[in-house]
């Protein structure tokens, strides 16, 4: 689910520009959650 091809963001609205999450564990924590609750 893209947005038009533009630049990529996670779905929680976070830019995934090179950065990603890495330095944020705690989101590590919401995006697992996410991905399982499915």
């Amino acid at each position: 689910r893209t947005s038009g091809g533009r630049h990529p963001v996670t779905p929680w609205g976070k830019p995934t520009k090179g950065k990603k999450t890495r330095h944020n564990k705690a989101a590590d924590r919401l995006i697992v959650r996410r991905r399982h609750k499915r």
